[in-house]
């Protein structure tokens, strides 16, 4: 019993850490441009799409879909951001909902009509492997995409911190019109953003495409699981959004072992709640300035 705990655990902690990097992308959306992007969830399921079609029509490894992932949604995030997001920043909220919640329906339909409504899944020989440490049998695939996961969320953060680009990201967000004042391209900052936040989504699809079956209808689910984090790990907090996507997959995989695999959503529900109740602004509130 206390084996089948503790492999319940390492799992929920690896899949935890890809929850992570799809949340760090949806807080660097909001912390900059104060966008919810609820069409989030289905920049990840482009990146489950691009993992599979680069394995199944072009033979790509898996860690190669990857960087294609992240190459192409930072390009499309940034145009995206450029043509459209941006005449849509300074509007009401309300307006900004339809856009991405249009942008969303947009791409499902279009994910359908492509892929069919048929579950698409990576099978490899890799897919089987496993490590064995004392009693824990860690997924190998899950694991190393974990670690990617962590490699790009850590990395992320540094670059966002000592770079320049990263400060004036940082200064658009604290003071949007002192940024303007002193020179900052924030049409370009907002571009930027668009495309970073919509890489680590699509970067985590091409990590978990391996892991599970991609179909069309599953976007609501990962945008639910990212606005879990985000709002229980703090709005504009990235290490809220790592210790959130690690409780959140730690207490799903419980959930599954000590009641059902369907009351995942269910547990991280009940935590989302707590922790409203408890700490409303978050476990990690981020400092915020007007804009």
């Amino acid at each position: 019993m206390v084996e089948l705990y503790a492999n319940a655990i390492v799992n929920g902690l690896l899949i935890g850490a890809i929850y992570a990097l799809v949340a760090t992308g949806l807080n660097i959306i909001f912390g900059v441009m104060r966008v919810v992007n609820f069409a989030h969830g289905e920049m990840v399921v482009i990146g489950m799409y691009i993992g599979y079609a680069c394995w199944q029509f072009l033979g790509l490894p898996p860690w190669m879909s990857v960087l294609v992932a992240m190459i192409a949604m930072f390009a499309a995030g940034y145009v995206f951001q450029r043509a459209i997001g941006n005449e849509f920043v300074d509007q009401p909220q309300h307006v900004q909902f339809v856009l991405y919640i249009g942008l969303a329906l947009a791409i499902t339909g279009l994910h359908a009509i492509i892929f069919g409504p048929d579950p698409r899944g990576i099978q490899s020989a890799a897919s089987f492997a496993t490590y064995r440490v004392g009693p824990l049998r860690i997924d190998a695939t899950r694991l190393h995409a974990a670690a990617a996961a962590l490699v790009i969320v850590f990395g992320l953060w540094a670059w966002l911190r000592y770079s320049l680009t990263g400060k004036a990201m940082h200064a658009a967000a604290e003071n949007l019109t002192g940024g303007k004042a002193i020179g900052i391209r924030i049409t370009h900052i907002f571009a930027l953003t668009a495309g970073i936040g919509m890489a680590c989504a699509g970067t985590a699809g091409a990590l978990i495409a391996p892991l599970y079956d991609t179909n069309p209808y599953l976007s609501s689910e990962f945008t639910l699981t990212a606005f879990i984090i985000v709002i229980g790990g703090g709005l504009a907090s990235l290490p809220g959004a790592l210790v959130g996507g690690l409780l959140i997959g730690v207490s799903e995989a419980l959930a599954a072992v000590m009641i059902s695999p369907s009351a995942k959503s269910f547990v991280s529900y009940c935590l989302l709640l707590i922790v409203i109740l408890v700490r409303p602004q978050g476990l990690f509130s981020a400092r915020r300035t007007g804009r």
